[in-house]
């Protein structure tokens, strides 16, 4: 009875509705001008963006779901997905800089959304579990088919456009460059012609449903090839380790997170949505049978690449994210790996691909929750991240040099800068004086990107008073790019009054700097030939921890290490 039910949803979903294009066109330029009206010249105010996320993704929602005889569900679906996405667009703006992965919750709501559209169309809501997986196949591919179709029209419109404003402009007719350069007419223009494109592909359906068994039959035959290179793959590792792979990347958790959805698309292609679509060949069937078994392999190797990370760096709230994205694609993997084996050895031998799709329905329900519960305001991955870090540092885990202070204060949030305060109180010397240090920097950089951070904190800083010293290190901190081995901060004397450093850095040539009491800021300072002459000419450097640094008189004064002269005269 469900799947005859759901059959007939799919009648209405495919019915031919004649007003269809200009219903959708109408609907979505009003809400192209919507977003205009919320976003032109705004600042980012939280309940400008609830109204912007409102305008497009309810809109978007009633567009791939309306139809002419029912279309009451069709609303409340489009209202509850705008609310939602609405309430996250509040929560990610007003954020501020409380949190650190606000463009996280905004991505795994729009996730939630994109997975529940083609449940919605197959009657999930009605059906719940026993919603026909053929319904939902189809609903999966039409949806995107028809939005890529319809995002193509978009481009093709304007070009057409520009190419038209430039031909009345030619006879000076500036109607439609003063248009194109209306940001109200930007988005109704782009809303109206994806509406319409939308609405007409959506009564070719039935034609669609075919296209789209042509596209997985030839998609399908790449199967082969990647069934082929994953199990050399696979043998390889077991022959010389997975360290192997490690040593060959540094990207390898992506890498192999990316063969996996490959193996989850194919495998798809080649299972269909039942058993009479399916692929007739035995060697693609084959080859999907592989593809199915191999993701559990490959996502876990992902899962033991992250885990090696955070053994090594500890948790950050990107790391987690990918934790729990590595957590869906293992769920995946032994889903795909018990219905294969299965159905190849429970006493249906072509059972397996049953098994698989019924999977796939539970699969998409569980990640579609989960993306929803993340993008609700329930976990604060910054400070779960701030606390293991903290962890790592009092255990001994990491070292006071090698602990990454300026993640606390960049990337982890309110709770990541409360805990840097509180080390610049520590009883540790070092960790307060290396905390105060990034707490008074003025720059950001990315200390995920960076490699530097031990080179920076283990920085010989050799000035006898507190006050300059500290600049000095916090100096240093707004200059990490040149502290990339080994860098040196060494007290020369004074310049007018002003405590003379030397900032020494690899491949780069020495700095001369002053600490100014005044302005309790570090510059650098005015040394030259004579009081007008040309800067002083450097020499790329080469010294270590010991060498000796100290000025010489010459003409004025010089710079040597290791009795060696490494700068120009200068007074």
């Amino acid at each position: 009875m469900a799947e005859n039910q759901s059959f007939d949803h799919d009648a209405q979903a495919v019915e031919e509705w004649r007003e269809r294009p200009w219903v959708l066109a109408a609907l979505l330029a009003v809400a192209g001008l919507l977003v205009h009206v919320f976003t032109d010249g705004a600042s980012d105010e939280p309940w400008r963006a609830a109204f912007a996320a409102f305008a497009v993704f309810g809109p978007l929602a009633a567009a791939f779901t309306l139809s002419k005889e029912r279309w009451q569900p069709s609303i409340i679906f489009a209202v509850i997905v705008g609310l939602v996405m609405a309430g996250i667009a509040w929560r990610a703006t007003a954020a501020g800089d409380r949190y650190s992965d606000e463009e996280f919750w905004v991505a795994a709501g729009v996730l939630a959304s994109l997975l529940s559209l083609p449940l919605f169309q197959a009657g999930f809501h009605k059906h719940r579990l026993q919603t026909s997986y053929k319904a939902t196949h189809f609903h999966v591919w039409t949806d995107a088919i028809t939005a890529g179709g319809a995002l193509a029209f978009v481009g093709l419109s304007w070009a057409l456009i520009a190419i038209l404003a430039e031909l009345f402009s030619a006879i000076q007719i500036d109607l439609l460059k003063d248009l194109l350069d209306e940001g109200a007419f930007g988005w109704m223009f782009s809303g109206a012609a994806f509406g319409a494109a939308l609405g007409v592909l959506r009564n070719q359906l039935k034609i669609i449903g075919t296209l789209q068994n042509v596209v997985l039959l030839v998609l399908s035959i790449l199967a082969v090839p990647l069934a082929v290179a994953l199990v050399i793959f696979l043998l390889a590792v077991l022959v010389s380790g997975i360290d192997v792979l490690w040593e060959a990347t540094k990207s390898a958790t992506p890498l192999l997170l990316s063969v996996a959805v490959g193996c989850f698309v194919l495998a798809n292609a080649v299972v269909r949505d039942d058993d009479e679509e399916a692929s007739k060949s035995q060697v693609l069937r084959i080859a999907g049978f592989v593809l199915a078994l191999g993701i559990l392999p490959l996502s876990a190797m992902a899962a033991v690449s992250m885990g090696t990370r955070i053994a090594q760096h500890g948790l950050s709230p990107e790391r987690i994210w990918a934790l729990i994205a590595i957590a869906v694609a293992v769920a995946y993997g032994v889903a795909y790996f018990a219905s294969a084996l299965r159905g190849r050895f429970g006493g249906r031998r072509e059972g397996w691909r049953g098994f698989l799709r019924q999977s796939n329905l539970h699969l998409a329900v569980m990640t579609a929750g989960i993306a929803l519960l993340l993008a609700m305001p329930i976990f604060n991955f910054g400070a779960i991240s701030t606390s293991n870090q903290l962890a790592r540092l009092q255990s001994g885990a990491v070292s006071v040099e090698e602990f990454d202070y300026a993640a606390l204060r960049w990337d982890f949030g309110e709770a990541g800068r409360e805990a840097l305060a509180e080390l610049t109180q520590s009883d540790d010397a070092k960790v307060a004086e290396l905390a105060l240090a990034v707490q008074n920097a003025e720059n950001r950089y990315d200390s995920r990107r960076t490699e530097n951070v031990a080179a920076i904190n283990q920085a010989s800083i050799e000035i006898e008073d507190d006050e300059v010293r500290l600049a000095a290190r916090t100096y240093l901190q707004n200059n990490s790019y040149r502290c990339s081995e080994k860098c040196r901060v060494v007290e020369l004397g004074e310049l007018e009054g002003k405590p003379l450093m030397v900032f020494l850095a690899e491949r780069y040539d020495p700095e001369f700097i002053v600490y100014d009491k005044g302005t309790k800021k570090v510059e650098r300072a005015d040394i030259r030939h004579g009081q007008m002459g040309r800067e002083a000419p450097y020499t790329v450097l080469d010294f270590d921890d010991h060498s000796n640094v100290e000025l010489r008189p010459f003409e004025g004064q010089q710079l040597y290490i290791d009795g060696k002269p490494a700068s120009g005269a200068f007074e």
